[in-house]
């Protein structure tokens, strides 16, 4: 399996998005003003700020009225106790915390910094901010299904995210929903260059998918929020993002 022919671009013309805007017909209209269509194969990385904004996933904080646990901790923290709400209420726990330092299990199960809620790119009086999609793999599943209805082919896609690491710095692109392809690929009984079957190795491949398009489409004041992936071979599967989360038995950490 080679990806030595793959081709990126990060699509221009998707305008900034608004709630109830149809992502799908915004896509392929940028498509048809890059003179492009859909092929077969092709795999679409969304960023997670756009399907949230079509969501209307946008939260003012004078709206927010914070309980005892976000007061408490956003004392501890230095943060702002509304922002602190907003992610207890998106999170399942609190993993660490620490002054400007909110680490969360996310409701969707994976670990982000303050659940994932961004003022970046939001635009407004710095009062709002965007929470994450409701259900980031479904929306990518109506997202393809959507384009395949419209354009003729059914594209894999992946929304994805900026998140943190534990040990390394910086962020790196991560897949928090995914439609179309493998989330995780197998590469087990596979052999390397010297005829080793090799024995431990699952490849993040929606991750590795959703780090290409961030390096192609950006994360600052780019507005360009969808990158085309065209030339990936990958087995015909469905994933989820589900599947690239290690399980609690096999967690070392926490």
């Amino acid at each position: 399996m080679s990806d030595a022919g793959l081709q990126l671009l990060a699509l221009p013309g998707i305008p900034l998005v608004a709630a109830g805007d149809d992502l799908a017909t915004l896509i392929l209209d940028a498509l048809a003003g890059a003179g492009l269509a859909l092929a077969a194969g092709d795999v679409l990385a969304v960023s997670s700020k756009v399907v949230s904004r079509a969501e209307g996933r946008r939260v003012r904080l004078s709206d927010v009225r914070p309980g005892a646990e976000a007061r408490r901790r956003a004392a501890a923290t230095g943060k702002d106790p509304r922002l602190v709400e907003l992610a207890l209420r998106e999170s399942r726990s609190i993993s660490r915390q620490a002054p400007d330092v909110l680490i969360t299990e996310h409701r969707l199960g994976f670990i982000s910094a303050n659940a994932g809620i961004d003022r970046s790119n939001v635009g407004g009086d710095g009062e709002e901010v965007l929470l994450l999609p409701c259900d980031p793999d479904a929306g990518a599943m109506r997202l393809r299904c959507r384009l395949k209805a419209a354009g003729g082919h059914a594209p894999g896609v992946v929304i994805m995210d900026s998140h943190g690491r534990p040990f390394p710095l910086g962020t790196v692109g991560v897949a928090i929903g995914v439609a179309g392809l493998p989330a995780l690929l197998d590469l087990r009984g596979r052999r390397d260059l010297f005829g080793r079957e090799l024995r431990v190795s699952m490849q993040g491949y929606a991750d590795m998918i959703a780090s290409a398009a961030q390096l192609t489409g950006g994360e600052g004041d780019e507005g360009r929020p969808v990158v085309l992936l065209r030339g990936l071979q990958f087995p015909a599967q469905q994933g989820r993002a589900g599947d690239l989360l290690r399980p609690a038995a096999q967690d070392l950490y926490r």
